[in-house]
């Protein structure tokens, strides 16, 4: 199958995401010929497709370092990440090796933020093998761990060498991980792509699965979106705010759950809340807030959360990253397509909201 390359702008550290199925061999160009050792940063679990992909780097001359990492978002984690330091310099790795991570979007998450620090940058490769890892936490920069404060509260923007996404590796996923997934790839629909959406609304069963007849496009697709709006902010200092629509009440039930609870499922939760409170804002009608239940529940997707929690949510949405002192700021929609910001909004509009999507009257 021939490579799709999509092109990331980066301050002058553009890349491409490489997208296509047995691309294994395009690893070693990504990583580059300065580099003499290479660590592999791997979940514990994940070996059957590290052996190939430190192989192909053996094969091209590097010596590989596999460093494998606790699965999940155990492995972003403060400790974790001092082992890995000390780690690479036992190793005596240098600003001319390279760090590779192989995993979902925490390991990559992880693999970044390392390969950020270590000597203050060293050339990073991302070998995502989750749909959720490809279409999101992969590409765009952003790395880092979690503490028991929040989510991705350390961490830097640090854009990658290069990004493999071999979707060979799909089938691998367990449904209920993919089906996650799917959540960031509907989002990309909502804020910027409407093709995305007819596209799972014309298979919604075969969105589920890596062999669907719309899965090569829906990925390409979220990638594209995701690499446009990296291109023209980086650093999440204007536009690149709305990649974050579902993401205010989806990191709070994270959180709430202790980093359990699958992140496209709390985010599918997260885009109906803000459905909700931009209908209640008078910015788009009851028709696009039931499009959102529609399309998320036909692929397996959560639409509401339990009333009793919202006190511990909103509490935790106030150190959310995307918080500007005191003042909540959500991504909202003024319709499909139509991103925008929602700051400050009243705590009766933020009741009714959840009120709509727990379905009842949260507690006090």
């Amino acid at each position: 199958m021939t490579a799709t390359r999509i092109a990331v702008g980066a301050a002058g550290e553009d890349y491409h995401v490489v997208v296509g199925s047995g691309v294994l061999a395009e690893l070693p160009g990504l990583v580059g010929a300065r580099a003499e050792q290479v660590a592999v940063i791997h979940p514990e679990g994940l070996t059957a497709i590290v052996h190939p992909v430190a192989g192909a780097l053996k094969a091209a001359g590097y010596t590989v370092h596999t460093m494998a990492v606790p699965d999940g978002e155990a492995a972003k984690d403060a400790a974790v990440a001092a082992g890995l330091w000390a780690r690479l310099g036992e190793a005596g790795f240098t600003r001319s090796d390279a760090v590779v991570g192989v995993g979902g979007g925490a390991t990559t998450d992880l693999a970044g933020f390392i390969a950020a620090t270590w000597l203050r940058g060293v050339r990073g490769v991302l070998v995502p093998t989750t749909l959720l890892a490809m279409v999101d936490a992969a590409v765009g920069g952003k790395t880092g761990i979690n503490t028991a404060q929040g989510k991705n509260l350390v961490g830097a923007f640090s854009p990658p060498a290069g990004v493999l996404c071999d979707l060979a590796t799909l089938p691998t996923v367990p449904t209920a991980d993919y089906i996650g997934g799917l959540a960031e790839i509907i989002k990309a629909g909502f804020i910027a792509d409407p093709v995305v959406l007819d596209l799972v609304e014309d298979d919604p069963a075969g969105a589920t699965r890596p062999e669907g007849r719309h899965t090569r496009e829906l990925i390409e697709r979220a990638i594209a979106v995701k690499a446009e709006v990296v291109s023209a902010d980086l650093r999440e200092s204007h536009r690149r705010e709305i990649l974050n629509y579902g993401h205010t009440l989806g990191h709070a039930i994270e959180r709430a759950e202790d980093y359990r609870f699958r992140h496209g499922y709390a985010v599918s939760i997260g885009m109906v809340f803000a459905a909700e409170l931009a209908r209640l804002d008078g910015r788009i009608g009851e028709a696009t807030v039931a499009r959102h239940r529609s399309i998320l529940a036909s692929v397996g997707l959560p639409t509401t959360y339990a009333a009793e929690a919202w006190p511990q949510l909103k509490a935790a949405m106030r150190v959310d990253k995307k918080a500007r002192g005191a003042t909540l700021r959500f991504v909202v929609l003024d319709g499909i397509g139509e991103p925008a910001i929602l700051a400050g909004p009243g705590g009766g509009l933020l009741d009714s909201a959840y009120a709509a999507v727990s379905g009842g009257t949260p507690a006090p």
